[in-house]
């Protein structure tokens, strides 16, 4: 009988959130897989978990994805956890997810659910989030045809963004869609800098300019959600 691939959900920040449930798979599987073993073996170490920790990222090769089909074929368990959040919501995950489904059928996926940026954020935006449309990372070239979109779609947009690039879209925001565009910026959500900015665009490009020249810096992980429910 084949093992199983559960995809466990990790903390975004901080390390209380995590489900009675993620730790206890942490500790039954045989294996876990994750983008860097050092942020992993931190959350391991800090609830006592002794598990074997091997790394998965965007760049690993096909050998790999076939090495940890034959583990599971073995009948070994494994964990999947990404750096922080929900494995697979722009991250390599699905591609290995996608691998092992593709090529053996029998084999188990189970998701552990748990903390995520995105929904962290739409709890707490305050938008009509009944609907909404998530676009991974805002892109960083030909923006404007799906600017387009999200427009007539009507719907809140989430997205993620570097610190180093969030006032250069803030700006390109301001020059399709105005000043007063509502928009909710998330920073290090449940860490020790969060911080969360909600306004019009030229005012939280404001807050964010003046973080920049206090700390030098605009900090991240950064998650926005763009209201376009309102006029």
């Amino acid at each position: 009988m084949p093992g199983r691939l559960y995809i466990v959900a990790t903390p975004i920040g901080n390390l209380e959130d995590i489900s009675a449930r993620a730790l206890r798979i942490l500790k039954e599987v045989n294996l876990v897989l994750t983008e860097d073993t050092r942020v992993t073996r931190k959350l391991l170490v800090a609830y006592g978990i002794q598990t074997t920790v091997e790394s998965y990222h965007q760049h690993s090769s096909d050998s790999k994805k076939s090495e940890i089909l034959r583990y599971l074929l073995e009948g070994k368990d494994i964990a999947l956890v990404t750096d922080a959040g929900t494995p697979g919501i722009s991250d390599p995950g699905n591609e290995l997810v996608d691998f092992i489904l593709r090529t053996n059928r029998d084999i188990k996926v189970i998701p552990i659910p748990g903390s995520s940026s995105l929904t962290a954020a739409l709890s707490v935006c305050g938008f009509n989030v009944s609907n909404f449309v998530f676009i991974g990372f805002w892109p960083k070239k030909k923006a404007g045809k799906l600017l387009r979109y999200l427009v007539t779609s009507k719907m809140p947009v989430v997205f993620f963004e570097s610190p180093y690039r969030i006032v250069k879209t803030v700006d390109l925001l301001i020059s399709q869609l105005g000043e007063n565009k509502q928009i909710f910026v998330g920073q290090e959500l449940t860490k020790l800098h969060e911080r969360t900015l909600r306004g019009g665009l030229g005012e939280v490009k404001e807050m964010l300019e003046t973080e920049q020249k206090e700390a030098g810096r605009v900090r991240g992980e950064i998650v926005c959600v763009l209201d376009f429910t309102s006029h």
